[in-house]
């Protein structure tokens, strides 16, 4: 029967581990998973957690996904108290302020369970000044507390951190294979699958939600039709388009809102002020993991489009992912050539970089915009005589 672990798409020597280290009881106090975007390594993280939380064991029906208890679906939900996610909040990775808090909360008993979990993500941003900060913690937690620390490679974690924890390392899963087990769990055509995977930056867990979304459908089939008018699109209608696609990227930002709003409502009865305090702080930081994501892939579905005009321009059609929208595709490439489309790649990526760094999403996208238009259409100066061209 399936359990907690059967999630991890495309890593079965992951899933078996950490099946058969719940089941024999040797769950260490830290983790490291590594691996690229994409890879499942969140996933593998809650469902390590689910595993771990549920009440009725390893050896209980289902092996940690008991399928009838409460824990098991919070944890999988994203809404269990005392499994804690984590993401840097700097410009540039975590603030020691920030690793310090963690490391005073993981001293607090849990809320609901006889466990906590810290999940802390992109741990290759956490420098040594906020690293010296944990290693206290990471050595020697609470015996209630497991540790799961998601990173890149293990080469870019500082080694400190690396020697505290047990590596669990994830491979890099190609897109023709994310887009055949995606097709395979959701039965959707190998055509859509590709699609969702190239919107989804390669995650095949997001890409399962994207698909069952009609409102996240809808929202690439907007952002391909403003893709398709950036030819003859002026200023005006650039502010206008970036603003309409960071309202509709952010749309499901309020239906998290409210869940959460509801969810505490219904607990606040029954919660001490400190546990509230900390459901609120862990509303927070799931909002603003949200919200990266909800831009992410606005960006990713900008870069998607792109790569298919790039390779229409390079003469390999067959390479195009976006194949509802080759006719749009298909004019923008004999419109611009294989340099100027890799310009504009190049302004997706400056976008994703500066969403990073906290710059405001209005202002990220409607330079990507502008970017984009100018990089593919605009007559450019010749180099020799400074004529346009």
């Amino acid at each position: 029967m399936a359990d907690a672990f059967e999630g991890i798409l495309g890593q079965p020597q992951v899933r078996e581990f950490l099946r058969t280290s719940v089941a024999n009881g040797r769950v260490t106090h830290a983790y490291l998973f590594t691996g690229p975007a994409g890879s499942n390594k969140t996933m593998a993280a809650y469902a390590l957690a689910q595993a771990l939380l549920c009440p009725k064991g390893p050896h209980g029906p289902r092996g940690g996904q008991c399928g009838a208890c409460d824990t098991c679906g919070r944890v999988m939900r994203k809404k269990h108290p005392d499994v804690r996610y984590f993401a840097p909040e700097g410009a540039g990775g975590y603030l020691v302020d920030q690793i310090r808090d963690i490391a005073a909360d993981t001293a607090l008993a849990p809320i609901q369970a006889d466990k906590k979990i810290y999940i802390l993500d992109r741990v290759d941003l956490l420098g040594t000044q906020a690293a010296n900060a944990f290693l206290k913690t990471l050595e020697e937690p609470p015996s209630d507390v497991v540790l799961i620390l998601l990173g890149r490679t293990r080469e870019s974690v500082l080694p400190t951190i690396v020697s505290r924890c047990q590596v669990v390392p994830f491979r890099h899963i190609p897109a023709s294979e994310a887009a055949g087990i995606l097709a395979q769990n959701t039965g959707a055509s190998l055509e859509k699958a590709r699609i969702a995977i190239e919107a989804c930056d390669g995650s095949i867990t997001r890409g399962i939600e994207f698909l069952k979304s009609n409102e996240r459908l809808a929202f690439r089939a907007r952002v391909l039709e403003a893709l398709a008018l950036l030819r003859n699109a002026d200023d005006w209608d650039l502010l206008g388009q970036a603003s309409e696609l960071v309202v509709l990227a952010k749309a499901p930002l309020d239906v998290v809102r409210a869940a959460q709003e509801e969810e505490l409502a219904e607990n606040a009865d029954f919660l001490a002020k400190s546990a509230i305090r900390q459901i609120e702080a862990r509303n927070k930081r799931q909002l603003t993991a949200k919200s990266f994501e909800s831009l992410r892939q606005l960006t990713a579905i900008i870069r998607s489009w792109l790569r298919d005009v790039l390779a229409v321009c390079a003469e390999t059609p067959e390479l195009v992912i976006n194949v509802d929208a080759r006719g749009a595709i298909e004019d923008a490439a004999r419109s611009t050539d294989e340099a100027r489309a890799a310009a504009a790649l190049a302004a997706v990526r400056r976008c994703d970089e500066a969403i990073s760094y906290n710059v405001s999403p209005e202002t990220c996208i409607d330079a990507l915009l502008f970017e984009t238009r100018d990089a593919l259409y605009r007559p450019r100066p010749h180099a020799a005589d400074g004529r346009m061209r």
